[in-house]
């Protein structure tokens, strides 16, 4: 009796010494999720708000000018243009031809030896007038029945024959004369006296200067949308100011070869200064509208079926459809969804949708302000009346 309360001491110590201990080990790993949700929520609260708005680019929808042009290369050619060849064969006896120098049509350039040809004229015009006076005795004695009829056929038929031997013989003469067809300035000459020439040989250059021509030619989808008259302007190498002509003919069909339509346009050229054979950098106006609503070309998101453009609308990304018109690699026409006034969204559009909360961080300047300069955007020219969307 007197050791077992001994050792039911001892065992209790035992148990409550194990209980500590497990308790020491294991209260860590009980409050450790307390601990977890705790550091989560003071993170979060460190973050951005789920709620915070987008900071995106957008441009102000401003009315303005707008013109669809075609951009074109051509080349310029005289109004009238021709290389100055003998008729027929002979031997140059007389040049007058000043390199350089303006001439009228009629001027006598160059003169072929017509010794042979003057002879024939003059036995010619010897054998008319001797057929003319048999012609007149026969009239008189046909009057009074003294000759027959067929006599007198027979002399009048010699006289209009010796008459059109003569125009026959002037005809070649005036072969041999080698005369300005219009008014003009002669170029270089290739020939002197005394030179054989014939058909082929190659005299000298004359150009008319006064307009000048430019051919060139447009792709066959805008072969309906040319129109007649229309102004184009145009530039030359060498030469920075902008020259202004009109078209004056269409080439009723398609270049099978290029399928391109051809055009002819004309221009002024008091000064002569341009040359034909240039090359000349095109510009025709298809179309101009005085107050186009335009957009950047980044702004507008294509869909399955349709297009369309992110505003802002009480500080939300709102959703618009629009139908878009000429297209430029800048600024894109807007046909209808949008009005003046309207700001539209033009960055972060891949992450955009329809209510997200957004903050304007950059307002460009209005759309109708862009000007289409080889793939980049600026400002348009205060000097220039309209800004230009480009057609390929």
């Amino acid at each position: 009796m007197g050791r077992f309360p001994t050792k039911t001491v001892v065992v209790g110590v035992v148990v409550l010494g194990c209980g500590a201990f497990a308790a020491i080990k294991y209260w860590p790993r009980a409050n450790a999720p307390t601990r977890d949700v705790a550091a989560n929520k003071k993170e979060k609260g460190k973050g951005p708000s789920a709620s915070a708005p987008l900071r995106v680019s957008a441009v102000t929808i401003v009315p303005g000018p707008l013109a669809e042009v075609i951009n074109s290369t051509g080349t310029l050619r005289a109004e009238e243009g021709v290389e100055l060849q003998a008729e027929v064969n002979g031997k140059i006896v007389s040049v007058h031809i000043v390199e350089g120098a303006r001439v009228r049509k009629g001027d006598l350039l160059v003169k072929l030896n017509d010794a042979d040809l003057r002879a024939t004229l003059q036995r010619a015009a010897w054998r008319k007038e001797l057929a003319e006076l048999k012609e007149r005795r026969l009239a008189r004695l046909l009057e009074s029945a003294s000759v027959k009829q067929e006599d007198y056929d027979s002399a009048l038929n010699e006289v209009n024959v010796q008459r059109a031997e003569v125009a026959l013989t002037e005809a070649q003469i005036a072969k041999t004369e080698i005369r300005a067809p219009f008014d003009g300035v002669v170029g270089l000459r290739f020939v002197s006296e005394g030179a054989f020439v014939n058909a082929t040989t190659r005299v000298a250059t004359l150009q008319n200067l006064d307009r000048i021509k430019i051919d060139f030619s447009v792709p066959e989808r805008y072969a309906g949308r040319v129109p007649k008259a229309a102004p184009i302007a145009f530039t030359v190498p060498g030469m920075e100011q902008k020259v202004i002509g009109t078209i004056i003919a269409i080439e009723p069909r398609i270049d099978t070869g290029t399928r391109t339509l051809q055009l002819r346009a004309v221009a002024a050229n008091p000064d002569g200064r341009l040359l034909p054979g240039g090359f000349a950098n095109i510009e025709l106006t298809l179309s101009s509208i005085p107050d186009a609503i335009q957009v950047p070309a980044a702004a507008v998101v294509p869909g399955v079926s349709d297009k369309n453009v992110f505003v802002i609308v009480n500080g939300a990304a709102v959703r618009r459809t629009v139908q878009t018109g000429t297209r430029s690699q800048t600024v894109v026409h807007i046909l209808d969804g949008l009005k003046p006034g309207d700001v539209v969204i033009t960055s972060g559009l891949q992450q955009m949708r329809a209510g997200l909360p957004v903050v304007v961080a950059d307002l460009a300047v209005p759309a109708a302000g862009l000007v289409a300069t080889g793939g980049k955007k600026k400002a348009a020219d205060p000097a220039t009346p309209a800004a230009a969307a480009r057609a390929d």
